[in-house]
């Protein structure tokens, strides 16, 4: 199974903020694109996305910029990629229309769809605090000082 960039993207964004200081000025998109050397363009849609879910408060204006919504402990990684993956279907016969000539015989539709519902388990059972641990090694990493 791959994640697309868009669920990789929105949990980087959300990990940024995560991290930042709040006593920190709110970020802006230009400064998450910098320190993982992505487009602001693609950005835009997942900040767009995630305001709209309520995880993210966006501030305009001179001083504005982004800020978690929530507290980081809130935001749980299974919630968050089922909403940013379109498509968790595995193969197509696990699709709702999807259509198999092995039909009910088939153990390999029930071992995937096992294989899913664990992969989602684990990620239910983190959140965005969970991933933030140590904030002082990531803030160094992404430029944000101790």
């Amino acid at each position: 199974m791959r994640l697309t960039s868009f669920s990789d993207y929105t949990l980087r964004t959300l990990m940024f903020l995560a991290v930042r200081p709040e006593s920190a000025a709110p970020a802006r998109i230009a400064d998450i694109a910098t320190a993982y050397g992505i487009s602001e363009t693609h950005l835009t849609k997942v900040v767009n996305q995630l305001a709209q879910a309520g995880d993210i408060t966006t501030l305009r204006g001179r001083n504005g910029g982004l800020r978690l919504a929530r507290q980081p402990a809130e935001l749980n990684l299974g919630a968050i990629i089922r909403r940013t993956e379109p498509d968790l279907v595995l193969v197509e016969c696990l699709s709702p229309d999807g259509a198999c000539c092995l039909g009910p015989a088939c153990r390999l539709r029930h071992a995937l769809q096992q294989a899913l519902a664990a992969f989602m388990a684990v990620l239910d059972g983190i959140t965005l605090a969970d991933l933030i641990a140590p904030r002082r090694d990531l803030r160094l990493l992404l430029g944000l000082g101790a």
